[in-house]
């Protein structure tokens, strides 16, 4: 038995006020002490003692039941408040009283009347489902309801995802560290440094080889990191050769202690072109620095369509096309992700020929939060000046049209393992019902996006899921929710598990289909704003 099946020695748990059932208790072995249960939610088959939880803290023992301790979370489009709230399932009692977020308690309503349309106002999600480890089990919710006169289905599940991973886009221009760079969270690797996008450093963080492929700390510190990404919470890493980053979804990142402001307006050949008419009458040269593509305005096409005169400034770098250099310096948390702080050290020299003194110079950054404006002296050397109000209005112009710096964390998750043996018993017919667009993914409500190719692989931004939606067992692997919503006759031909099909109205009853009556708890939250309704998409309805 491995250190993590036994879960004595942990804090005591907090007593759910309404935990979800999941199952009988599994009889003692001869190994195991009397007051103990074993839970199989996951591989790992912690034994618990009464009164505590299991190594996930998501199942605990409960006077000798197993019990889910999280709430099952569903959807509603018009929930008339704001705050979550909790509900007893009505199989628990109907003068349970209901508890809102804040702990106050009101006179429960009378059973379910079944007077309003459900199908279209609530959506039961995979958020405290519970899993069907060991993979044979059908789903703990397999919904059906009507919508615009369709029958449905929603096969509702939280998946145990060892091949994971989370792509995570962080708006700036300063230099994180070099592709493929190690990313290290509490001095463990998790992760790498991938591709640049526009304006953006993006990061792959967990995975497989993170999870199972390293060190029992590594996978560890891999699964807690991409919990707290995936709840939206913060997580500090440091990246091999570069720079320390702190990153929670939907805030601005911070590097090496500074919070970025702005994501660039483009880089900086595209920064001449969209700002070159406005730049026009009042300087004389424009140098936009960028890591990638510093622009000069007169060389560029934009300055010589607007018939500017010629300045033959020699920049360094390597040449592109006109007004368009690369490499004009090493990548860093300088003037436009360069490692400059004199802007000047990548101008080479001046075409004595050709520039004069009195020439009006504006070298910028792609977010305009560095600029300076100098003027060529008799000796054609750039002298600072203070910039000219008029110029300085379209620098001003280029930091308004900059983005806030945000951090995007996606999730991604290969589903096409055994959890789809809770929707079907032949499990490949759900992997080509996706594919032909007969079956919508969520995860906790929210769209997901399905990867081409084989398999199911899904990704979905946390930021459109609901709060703690992510758990973990110490396998160790990720617990995400997934639903699968499809018409009910094509769930029937799919192979679907038809005898553990429950009425919408009868799921709200009773909760999981494996509940046997004892205590169980859902909590209702409005559906977000920037979600579409689950059960309203095509081809679901037509």
């Amino acid at each position: 038995m491995t250190e993590h099946t036994k879960t004595d020695g942990l804090p005591g748990m907090d007593a759910p006020e309404l935990p979800q059932v999941l199952e009988k208790a599994r009889p003692r072995s001869e190994r195991m002490n009397s007051d103990k249960i074993e839970c199989n939610a996951c591989p790992v088959l912690c034994q618990i003692s009464d009164g505590r939880s299991g190594a996930c803290d998501r199942y605990a023992n409960s006077g000798g039941t197993l019990v889910r301790v999280d709430p099952v979370l569903l959807l509603r489009r018009t929930l008339g408040r704001d705050e979550p709230v909790l509900v007893p399932f009505a199989g628990a009692g109907d003068q349970a009283g209901i508890s809102d977020a804040g702990g106050a308690s009101e006179a429960a309503p009378a059973a379910w009347s079944g007077d309003l349309l459900l199908a279209d106002e609530v959506f039961v999600t995979g958020v405290g489902s519970s899993t069907t480890y060991p993979d044979y089990k059908p789903a703990p919710f397999i919904v059906s309801s009507q919508a615009a006169g369709v029958d449905l289905v929603t096969v509702v599940t939280e998946g145990i995802f060892s091949y994971c991973s989370l792509k995570v886009k962080i708006d700036t221009d300063r230099f994180l560290g070099a592709e493929q760079a190690n990313v290290r969270c509490k001095g463990e690797v998790v992760g790498h440094v991938t591709t640049a996008e526009y304006g953006s450093q993006m990061l792959s963080l967990g995975g497989v080889h993170h999870l199972t492929g390293g060190s029992k700390k590594e996978g560890r510190v891999t699964v807690e990191m991409m919990q707290r990404l995936g709840n939206k919470q913060a997580a500090e890493l440091t990246i091999d050769g570069g720079s320390q980053v702190v990153i929670q979804a939907g805030r601005p990142p911070i590097v090496n202690g500074v919070e970025e402001k702005r994501m660039r307006v483009g880089c900086g050949s595209a920064t001449i072109g969209i700002f070159a008419k406005q730049f026009f009458g009042k300087l004389d040269e424009v140098v936009v620095v960028d890591d990638h593509i510093t622009g000069v305005l007169t060389e560029h096409q934009a300055g010589r369509c607007l018939d500017m005169r010629a300045s033959d400034i020699k920049m360094r770098g390597r040449k592109s096309t006109p007004g368009r250099y690369f490499q004009v310096a090493n990548p860093g948390t300088g003037w436009g992700g360069t490692d400059i702080s004199d802007p000047l050290s990548i101008i080479e020299s001046w075409d004595a020929d050709t520039a004069w003194p009195g020439m009006r110079l504006l070298m910028t950054s792609t977010t305009g939060e560095h600029a300076s404006w100098y003027v060529l002296d008799e000796a054609l050397q750039p002298v600072e000046q203070d910039m000219p109000a008029d110029v300085r209005s379209i620098v001003e112009r280029i930091g308004e049209n900059c983005e806030p710096s945000l951090t995007t964390v996606l999730f991604l998750g290969g589903a096409g393992g055994s959890l789809r043996a809770g929707v079907t018993e032949n499990p490949v017919l759900l992997t080509r019902a996706i594919k032909d667009a007969l079956v919508n993914v969520t995860c906790g409500g929210a769209p997901a996006y399905v990867w081409p190719g084989g398999g199911i692989t899904v990704m979905a931004d946390v930021m459109r899921m609901p709060d703690n939606s992510f758990g973990t067992v110490p396998t160790p692997a990720i617990v995400a929710p997934i639903e699968f919503s499809m018409k009910l006759e094509d769930y029937r031909q799919l192979g679907g598990h038809m005898d553990h099909v429950r009425t919408l109205e009868d799921a709200l009853r009773r909760g999981a289909w494996h509940n046997e009556g004892a205590p169980t708890a859902r909590q209702w939250l409005p559906l977000s704003a920037v979600n579409p309704w689950p059960l309203a998409r095509p081809p679901l309805l037509g």
